[in-house]
């Protein structure tokens, strides 16, 4: 890519999206940088979405292509997007979020002014069902151990990047093992390929939280996936974590799942605190200390939650 005027393919998944995919794609038309193609994958709408994108595609002719696929959920969409997609740089807005007007401008001017293979970003939550609604600006990663930050958790979300065409071919896309962590997945495996990123200092994206179907409201299964792509990414590249000491590495891979098991049993989330502290327990990343939470979570769920309910009465 040699050019300062390089394409970028905006790559969306759509599912019964009608409520928000005309604002999503008036977004990346109304961007400050121009040059941009939006490719569109409808994964078997039953609503008005597919009607909606066909009218955008008749008021903007050559700017939105639109492709067809049959409930196989978002990643294989954008693996779909991938195909077809045209550009030099490539990102990711899904059907229900946006970004601000100067987003893609600002991502590809430090991109090429750094001569970076991925710029990103920082976000915001929006949505009464969001858990942190703070603007949040993620740190200037490349400045530090990239792979411990990394594997702290996920960098960004998925539509808070753009990436060069010729990374994402080199990592083949997305793999699609891993539902619930499958932006992670792929951000651990660009940076197995390339370290050469660049933060853009700035909240630009914005994530949509409308209700509890979505992929990040499944918290048990998000932990245990997240914790299978780090240990994917260990397994891998072990060339890349022999700086950190297997006590610090155990910490950031298994030792997630007994964090976020605290974390939600503190919010009294016990559903999802149950199966994380049985995964913890099997994954003997945990202390002694642990037990009393950990034991009783082998009971059955009736059980289990009774106990903390009575644990709760007697404070």
């Amino acid at each position: 890519m040699g050019n300062n005027n390089p394409s970028i393919s905006v790559i969306m998944p759509c599912y019964n999206a009608a409520r928000y995919i005309g604002e999503a794609i008036q977004c990346v038309l109304d961007q400050t940088y121009s040059n941009t193609e939006i490719i569109v994958i409808d994964d078997g709408s039953s609503d008005t979405s597919p009607d909606i994108v066909s009218a955008l595609r008749k008021r903007y002719p050559g700017r939105i292509s639109l492709h067809q696929q049959n409930r196989l959920g978002p990643y294989p969409a954008r693996n779909l997007g991938l195909r077809h997609a045209s550009g030099d740089l490539i990102s990711f807005l899904d059907a229900d979020d946006w970004w601000s007007t100067d987003c893609l401008e600002k991502l590809l001017h430090m991109l090429l002014e750094k001569g970076a293979d991925l710029s990103y970003c920082g976000w915001q939550n929006v949505g009464e069902n969001a858990p942190d609604q703070k603007p949040y600006i993620p740190p200037a990663y490349e400045k530090g151990d990239l792979v411990a930050s990394f594997l702290k958790g996920c960098p960004w979300p998925i539509h808070a990047a753009l990436i060069r065409r010729d990374v994402i071919d080199a990592v083949g896309g997305f793999s699609e093992r891993r539902f619930a962590s499958m932006d992670y997945d792929i951000w651990l495996r660009i940076l197995a390929h390339t370290r050469n990123i660049v933060c853009v200092p700035e909240v630009l994206a914005f994530y949509r939280w409308h209700g509890s179907g979505q992929i990040s409201s499944t918290k048990w299964r998000q932990v245990l996936d997240a914790v299978q792509v780090r240990r994917d990414f260990v397994s891998s590249h072990p060339e890349l974590v022999k700086h950190l000491s297997p006590e610090a590495l155990n910490d950031l891979v298994d030792g997630q799942l007994i964090k976020e098991a605290y974390r939600v049993y503190w919010k009294r989330d016990l559903s999802n605190a149950q199966k994380l502290f049985r995964a913890a327990l099997a994954s003997r990343a945990w202390h002694t200390r642990d037990l009393k939470y950990l034991l009783p979570a082998m009971l059955p769920s009736r059980i289990f939650q009774g106990l903390v309910g009575l644990t709760d009465k007697t404070r």
